[in-house]
């Protein structure tokens, strides 16, 4: 049995309750808060394993927004879910560039919900697996550790997402070659659609660029995918 602790923000009593009812049926400890301020006073003093926000929260309509930027500001490490009714592109987005791991909607099942947040959490455990030196990925600058899930570029700490350092390890592994989408998809245990995949590719660069204004390693290659590029 798990004891790890999911918090859900989820202003509507009947879905907050049946959410926490399945992760406590799979072993998972559970907390619920109906709006921003009560999960932000709570999370002040213990932050979970991993938190699953929706997006309007009360009288708040994009209160899950203000509550996934603080938690990021926080923790870059905490796993994000967003789970809400909002199906839009535009929200989907808004809420990968603020720093989600996953972005779903409510019509997805119980069991497609559980099988998100396992693999979330498998990645994380897969991350912190004793790595032999040789799993040390250094490429020009680019440094990426996946015992420690960390990425250094230019000698500096690049703050990602878990999802975010796994598709940048799926891509540096092999310089040069050509990632497709669902390539990344799998390395980050994602079942996202192609715009999804390519917000968070923008995110990353933007991340990357933070530190290096000329930073030109990821590349697009129209058509096909992404890959990091090779140093000649």
């Amino acid at each position: 049995m798990s004891q790890r602790l999911i918090a859900v923000v989820e202003d509507e009593a009947p879905i907050r309750e049946n959410y926490c009812e399945a992760l406590n049926r799979y072993g998972f400890r559970t907390v619920a808060y109906a709006s921003r301020p009560e999960a932000e006073a709570a999370f002040a003093e213990q932050l979970p394993d991993l938190v699953i926000i929706d997006i309007g929260l009360g009288d708040e309509p994009e209160g899950g927004f203000e509550l996934c930027r603080a938690l990021r500001a926080r923790s870059p490490g905490l796993p994000l879910i967003f789970l809400t009714a909002r199906d839009s592109e535009l929200d989907a987005i808004s809420g990968l560039r603020l720093g989600a791991d996953d972005y779903l909607t409510k019509d997805i099942s119980t069991a497609h919900l559980l099988a998100r947040i396992v693999a979330l959490f498998r990645r994380i455990e897969a991350s912190r697996q004793p790595a032999a030196p040789a799993r040390l990925i250094c490429h020009q600058w680019l440094v990426l550790d996946p015992e420690a899930m960390r990425a250094r570029w230019r000698a500096q700490n690049v703050v990602l997402t878990v999802t975010e350092f796994w598709m940048v390890h799926c891509l540096a592994r092999h310089p040069g070659h050509v990632k497709t989408r669902s390539q990344l998809m799998d390395a980050a245990s994602l079942v996202v659609d192609e715009s999804t995949i390519t917000s968070h590719v923008k995110r990353i660069r933007r991340k990357f660029e933070l530190i290096d204004h000329g930073f030109s390693a990821l590349e697009t290659v129209h058509g096909a995918g992404y890959r990091w590029a090779a140093v000649d």
